[in-house]
């Protein structure tokens, strides 16, 4: 979706405005897009698409961002592990949706992304962190078990070494060959299910 709103022009997230959707609107409310997109992109904070911000990464589509969150259907006090962090945004979501008696990581590739994802996070005043991943690690399971773990990269297939990170219950929402894929664990059962098809940088 292209178009973007005037400097100044509050934006409105009309996708959000239904009543189950009371928690993902007040997080989008509680940490504006801004504060995470670089300096000269700033004024295009209220574009529903995805925003460049460096190393081949975007700041994803906030439509996109709400629908996965909705997904995750996170709750205060659980774990959660943002995989492929970037600029902090979605990070400083879920830690919003945790709360503060609840605990965030967010793990990223890119050195350059890492610190200024950290910095924004800093500059929001969310407790949650961003740490460098390890190359050959996916996600971060010396940390697990995880509640909710959030992947903003598209997988070619499930990726199992996530899976094992959930923690029983648990759900991983993670863009799998183009489709949005949210998986359930409850009483060591898995249950797969797909919701929407879209398009994310790759997931390394």
């Amino acid at each position: 979706m292209s178009g973007s709103t005037r400097p100044g022009v509050k934006w409105r997230l009309a996708w959000l405005t239904r009543p189950m959707d009371d928690a993902v609107r007040a997080a989008f409310d509680a940490v504006p897009r801004k504060g995470f997109l670089p300096r000269g992109s700033q004024w295009r904070a209220g574009h529903d698409g995805p925003i460049p911000i460096g190393r081949g990464q975007t700041n994803s589509q906030p439509r996109t961002v709400a629908a996965m969150l909705r997904l995750l259907d996170v709750r205060p006090g659980q774990r959660a592990l943002d995989v492929g962090a970037g600029s902090g945004w979605t990070t400083a979501l879920l830690a919003h949706l945790v709360g503060p008696t609840g605990h965030v990581l967010g793990v990223e590739l890119e050195p350059e992304l890492v610190e200024w994802g950290s910095a924004n996070l800093a500059a929001s005043g969310s407790g949650a962190r961003i740490r460098a991943a390890d190359p050959d690690v996916l996600g971060a399971p010396d940390d697990a078990p995880w509640d909710r773990i959030l992947v903003s990269a598209e997988a070619h297939r499930l990726p199992q070494q996530l899976v094992d990170q959930l923690a029983d219950p648990g759900r991983l929402v993670v863009p799998v060959a183009g489709s949005m894929t949210l998986v359930v664990k409850e009483d060591g059962a898995l249950t797969t299910s797909r919701h929407g098809y879209y398009r994310f940088v790759p997931l390394r």
